[in-house]
């Protein structure tokens, strides 16, 4: 897979009394995440996010070996998703990614530009979750970080949280998991006690799994995995992280065949 630009928001800078603000804030956020990232270890997974007898996953594509086309076990597209555009879009592409893969961030690049080219009532983006345990740790916990901001800012703090992330990991930024959760938890609008709450009671590691489970079921060996679900429900795989063209491309030929 070849390198591709990063993609970095720019947002304004903080006064000196909103730095202390936010630095009051991540002294101790950042110590329970500490907690739960410590030793590359995850408090959500506990070694368990795999479905039974699953493959062993890749990032940046499939192994030699490819299944039958299972994409249309895809779950049904949903107000319960995190979504950017029409739930009732005609085409929808739905993600299933990685916050830890390189090869994600870039790809996170190529659907800004989709989503910035087309109207959200006509190709709606669907992000779900398929954290590689094998090869990112710590990826399920930005996953279930990224559900609470969810549950408690709803879906623009999801792609706040979300957008920053892959802004920061895409622009090489290695600010350790436990101090940049925190801060983009925050720029997202949400309070701090009840996202400790949300995080340190584990409850979204089933919707982390339920996502991954399905990423696997519909035929996904690695990240980025997505599936392009057509005007006629007609589904199509997307392996890796294909450029801008190509994507474009595979919208006009659902289009054509509706």
């Amino acid at each position: 897979m070849q390198e591709d630009n990063n993609h970095s928001n720019h947002r304004p800078a903080a006064t000196a009394q909103n730095n202390i603000g936010i630095k009051d804030f991540l002294v101790p956020l950042s110590v329970v995440i500490a907690g739960v990232f410590i030793a590359g270890g995850l408090y959500l997974s506990g070694g368990g996010l795999a479905p039974a007898g699953a493959p062993m996953v890749l990032e940046g594509g499939q192994p030699a070996a490819v299944p039958a086309d299972t994409t249309d076990k895809v779950n049904p597209v949903t107000a319960d998703d995190h979504i950017k555009g029409s739930l009732d879009a005609p085409i929808k592409i739905v993600e299933y990614s990685d916050f830890d893969c390189p090869f994600c961030a870039r790809f996170h690049v190529v659907m800004d530009a989709v989503t910035e080219k087309y109207s959200g009532d006509d190709v709606a983006w669907v992000y779900r979750h398929f954290p590689l345990e094998q090869l990112h740790p710590q990826a399920a916990g930005v996953s279930a970080a990224s559900e609470c901001v969810a549950e408690l800012g709803g879906n623009d703090a999801f792609w706040v949280f979300t957008d920053g992330y892959y802004d920061a990991r895409g622009a090489q930024d290695a600010t350790p998991h436990e101090v940049l959760i925190p801060r983009l938890a925050l720029e997202a609008g949400v309070e701090q006690a009840a996202f400790t709450e949300c995080f340190q009671s584990g409850r979204k590691a089933a919707d982390v799994q339920a996502d991954l489970d399905n990423a696997v079921e519909t035929g996904g060996r690695g990240t980025p995995w997505s599936i392009l679900i057509g005007p006629t429900g007609k589904t199509y795989p997307i392996n890796g992280a294909l450029p801008q063209s190509a994507i474009e491309q595979l919208i006009e030929v659902a289009r054509q065949e509706a």
